[in-house]
């Protein structure tokens, strides 16, 4: 079997860490064919600890931990993938849970040519039990919420834009390039377009599947999904052609909601438009929020999936403005 290696960008995800070594462990995929290489950004909770358990009770898989002194995710990755050994290369998240066939489905994928980079859907999850995580877990599962990311839509096996994660030969990495390091977010979409602006393929296969592990409070949605909207800006500076419509939404809703507001101090008819705009916008988030709760029969869904969705709306749309005015300076 071609060997793998499996490497993973982590910081203080003592919650998590051990479900996805587990699930790892329970890989189809023979162990002796795998390696499990963790970039860690110098955890300050009980990460490592959970890690050393993990390797002290299953010597059986190898397990390395490299001190990611950057704490950036691309550094971590590109540091990981400095020291794998694997002809394959699958690149998974600390706050992911990969099916038992995940390895498997891949490395078919990959020696049938299906892609350059393959992956697959996730099966969101929220991180905790409180009605708030689960109703972030449901928004980031919903059209209106994610667009059409297939990866988080599902659907047919089929070439597309990204995938989450992904895995790919190692020898890709000697054509286009690691992970660039001057992105903190939006490392894996970046890499995806250098794949394709090479003439190189990206995959998503159903088989292909990982639970992904929300964030359980809004404000930590909103700084997460500020993240994206930032980085995002901060990628289209040197990819322009990659917006999609779907992307521009935000950042669309809060300039109106600005010019709205500012020009409703001076004009007070405008005041009518922004009361039209911020409730029809409303209307929209609520109707979704009953739908879900119905489909579901969780009511809580209905106050909170409105609530996931504005804010991942509004602080992806406000951040991506932001960064649109100012260029980050990496050292």
């Amino acid at each position: 079997m071609p060997k793998v290696s499996i490497v993973v960008p982590c910081y203080n995800e003592q919650a998590t860490i051990g479900l996805l070594l587990e699930a790892i462990y329970h890989q189809s995929y023979p162990r002796i064919d795998m390696e499990v290489i963790i970039a860690d950004g110098l955890s300050i909770d009980s990460t490592r600890a959970v890690i050393e358990k993990f390797q002290s009770e299953h010597p059986e898989l190898k397990v390395r931990v490299l001190d990611n002194r950057k704490r950036a995710i691309p550094a971590g990755l590109n540091l990981a993938i400095g020291a794998a050994a694997g002809e394959y290369i699958v690149r998974l998240d600390a706050h992911s849970i990969p099916d038992r066939y995940y390895v498997a489905n891949c490395i078919e994928a990959l020696e049938n040519r299906k892609g350059d980079n393959v992956g697959g859907v996730w099966e969101i999850k929220p991180q905790g039990g409180t009605w708030m995580a689960k109703s972030i877990a449901a928004a980031a599962s919903h059209p209106l919420g994610v667009g059409d990311a297939r990866y988080r839509l599902g659907g047919h096996a089929q070439l597309v834009d990204t995938v989450p994660f992904g895995a790919f030969k190692r020898s890709l990495i000697g054509k286009i390039g690691l992970f660039n390091e001057q992105l903190l977010t939006n490392e894996d979409y970046e890499f995806n377009v250098r794949i394709r602006q090479s003439g190189g393929k990206v995959w998503m296969d159903p088989k292909i599947r990982s639970q992904y592990f929300t964030r359980p409070t809004l404000g930590g949605l909103a700084r997460q999904y500020g993240r994206y909207g930032y980085w995002k800006a901060q990628m289209l500076r040197e990819n322009p052609g990659t917006i999609r419509w779907r992307q521009l939404l935000p950042p669309v809703l809060v300039v109106s909601i600005i010019f709205l507001v500012a020009g409703s101090w001076i004009l007070p008819p405008v005041r009518t438009w922004l009361f039209v705009v911020s409730g029809l916008y409303a209307l929209a988030l609520f109707l979704v929020g009953v739908q879900t709760g119905l489909k579901e029969r969780f009511l809580p869904y209905i106050l909170g999936v409105p609530l996931a969705i504005g804010t991942m709306h509004l602080s992806w749309g406000s951040a991506f403005l932001l960064g649109l005015l100012g260029r980050h300076k990496r050292a």
